[in-house]
């Protein structure tokens, strides 16, 4: 896969604090890039950097293979997580003003607008001041604004911050069609279930350093832990008798007419190892991995620990109900 966007090696140091240190991203073309990290981890300067409003002290980036220049700007769209809009301007010109700075034509411009519009349930507000439109409303024009000069290159920072899970829902459709239709982006967020759902690939900065960074399936799959959740019926056999050194029971649940266990693979033993030994202890209903989500995985990249409950069941070799 071809790369839109190389960062390599980006310093940046404000007085006495480094906000990035010796940062390196590659953002493969057409595809959903998370930038992640806790507050004041340094992924806002790095947007601000490749959106070429403060420059690096070190570094560099190519965009499109070539060196990051002014002419870009018009290939990037941003997105900043604090919003804001002209109040007292009404909102169809205001977006027909922020249009034409992107390099359309009024006419050209305003059938876009209305487009989006019409699909956005805006357009009984395109009259409307700005201060008169809530604050869902306010974003889905910013949003709008955003993409309508279809850059090359989309930076959504908390894209989601304020909407309700309908319109949520409408900004995820819209974000996968973008990146459907061509577009590159990043996608920074605190939400780690939109990450899970939305990205492709992810970067994890911490401390102005980066910490992580890969594709999100082989990020999940370098961090598992091993550990199964099996549930059985009918059980004639003690589970622990069925287990050997290989083998660690972490947990059981025991109901009225069946069990739950949990069992940690501590050896280097394939899966279905376990599940055989499982069977011989009773009626196995279902047997699965207990996999780190996203945001297991981000706690424990930032405090060193995962954190405490149930990880994310995936992987199931047994459905309940079948053979």
């Amino acid at each position: 896969m071809s790369t839109l966007l190389k960062a390599d090696n980006i310093t940046k140091t404000y007085r006495d604090h480094r906000a990035l240190d010796q940062v390196s991203v590659h953002i493969p073309d057409q595809s959903i890039f998370g930038l992640l990290g806790p507050n004041g981890a340094g992924k806002t300067t790095l947007i601000r950097i490749i959106n070429q409003i403060i420059g690096a002290d070190q570094g560099t980036i190519l965009f499109d293979n070539e060196p990051l220049r002014s002419k870009h700007v018009l290939r990037i769209g941003y997105l900043p997580e604090e919003r804001g809009l002209y109040k007292k301007m009404e909102v169809g010109e205001q977006s027909i003003y922020l249009a034409r700075l992107k390099g359309l034509k009024r006419q050209e411009a305003r059938k876009l607008l209305t487009g989006w519009f019409e699909k956005f349930d805006l357009m009984p507000w395109w009259g409307k001041k700005v201060e008169e439109l809530s604050k869902g409303m306010q974003q889905k024009v910013q949003f709008i604004i955003t993409v309508l000069h279809k850059p090359r290159l989309l930076i959504f920072d908390e894209p989601f911050s304020g909407f309700d899970p309908i319109n949520v829902n409408l900004l995820k459709e819209e974000i996968l069609k973008l990146r459907e239709e061509g577009s590159t982006i990043i996608f920074s967020t605190h939400n780690m279930d939109s990450v899970e759902e939305l990205c492709d690939h992810i970067a994890l900065i911490n401390r102005s350093k980066l910490v992580l960074e890969g594709d999100v399936r082989e990020v999940r799959k370098n961090h598992s832990t091993r550990l199964y959740e099996a549930e059985l019926e009918q059980v004639h056999t003690p589970v622990e008798q069925m287990l050997d050194g290989r083998f660690q029971l972490v947990d059981i649940e025991k109901h009225l007419e069946s069990m739950t266990v949990r069992i940690r693979i501590t050896k280097e033993a394939p899966p279905n190892e376990l599940l055989q030994s499982l069977l011989t202890s009773g009626q196995l209903t279902s047997f699965r991995e207990l996999t780190p989500t996203m945001n297991d995985i981000f706690i424990k990249q930032v405090t060193g620990e995962y954190p405490t409950g149930k990880m994310q069941k995936t992987d199931p070799f047994i459905q309940a109900g079948q053979q």
